[in-house]
């Protein structure tokens, strides 16, 4: 015996309460046009941790409404209800449902009447058909064709129809003849329910290289500022060591603080300074320094890169400093001032 329809009913609601109360995540999806067949292959294919209900659209507002005290905010997603829609309770993620759910869209063949969910072009050249009766019926479907060299062809390019328009009946014919599918069938996800929140289907849609890009991007900046500011975290401490480590010896050398650590560079500076001001008091070089000046030019000589043939002007090789020991510049420095 059947049940009431009252009982059946509310058999219904309690399903999609079920549904609503033991998922995280809730999806409110337009199955229009879907052949039901369809839909239950669709639903075979969602992975172990996703529940699609379709329903009628009183009964889902029904349960989201019931269900608002214990879930507050699920409510939310009845002005997302407009067609033929099902529920989708699952524990992904938003943003993993939504590509699930975009997934199942593959291009369909229009029956005539359907509006242009885009521009529907045609663009020109040869058509698979032989000459024959099936060029009056392309041109009364707005499409131009003709017969060139035994073949049909498309004469031009041309928008048949603009997007937001209704596919005319006689085009919906042809177009499928042509191949050209403008329909996209499979399950819309129009919104989620998650923690309260209920986040629409133009911010689930984004572009994931693009995002991945301005993540790193973003981090790449924030690492940059927070070395350049001085800002101490378990990630940058080591480059602000380096950082300061550089600095301070840069200022020690700098001031002339010796230290062990600052010691051989202070001397290798005063030793090359030393030379360079030696080198313009005439006799002021003994034989030994005289040598070593010789050496560090020809050194510096035989390191320097040779000038190209065709280059206009040659470049003069520059003189390496010759790192001093202590002993030397001593012994340089006394027989300056003998």
């Amino acid at each position: 015996m059947d049940r009431e329809p009252a009982t059946w009913k509310q058999d219904y609601v309690a399903d999609l309460k079920k549904v609503i109360e033991a998922s995280p995540v809730i999806g409110i999806v337009n199955v229009t046009g879907i052949p039901a067949p369809q839909i239950q292959k669709m639903r075979a294919n969602l992975r172990g941790n996703m529940t699609l209900l379709v329903a009628k659209n009183n009964l889902l507002l029904l349960a989201l409404n019931e269900l608002d005290k214990d879930k507050p905010g699920v409510a939310g997603l009845v002005e997302l209800i407009d067609g033929q829609c099902a529920i989708v309770g699952s524990t992904d993620n938003p943003f993993k449902l939504f590509k699930v759910m975009e997934a199942t869209k593959t291009a369909s063949p229009a029956k005539g009447g359907e509006l242009a969910p885009d521009d529907i072009d045609i663009k020109a050249g040869e058509t698979p058909f032989k000459p024959g009766p099936i060029v009056g019926d392309l041109q009364q479907a707005g499409i131009p064709a003709a017969i060139e060299g035994g073949k049909v062809v498309i004469k031009k390019s041309k928008t048949l129809v603009k997007a937001g328009e209704p596919i005319p009946a006689s085009m919906a014919q042809m177009l499928t003849k042509l191949e050209i599918f403008p329909m996209t069938v499979g399950m819309d996800l129009k919104g989620v329910f998650e923690e309260g929140i209920v986040f629409k289907s133009d911010v689930l849609a984004i572009d994931e290289e693009q995002f991945m890009g301005d993540l790193f991007g973003s981090i790449s900046g924030a690492f940059s500022l927070a070395c350049q500011i001085g800002y101490a975290t378990s990630l940058t401490i080591k480059p602000l060591l380096t950082k300061g480590s550089s600095q301070a010896m840069n200022v020690a050398i700098f001031a002339g603080i010796t230290n062990k650590d600052t010691i051989e560079k202070l001397l290798g500076l005063a030793g090359g300074k030393m030379m360079a001001l030696a080198s313009q008091i005439p006799d002021a070089l003994d034989d030994e320094l005289k040598e070593k000046m010789g050496a560090a030019s020809a050194a510096a000589a035989a390191a320097a890169p040779e000038a190209k043939p065709d280059d206009d002007k040659k470049d003069e090789p520059e003189e390496e400093e010759e790192a001093v020991s202590e002993e030397d510049a001593a012994a340089g420095l006394g027989a300056l001032f003998d």
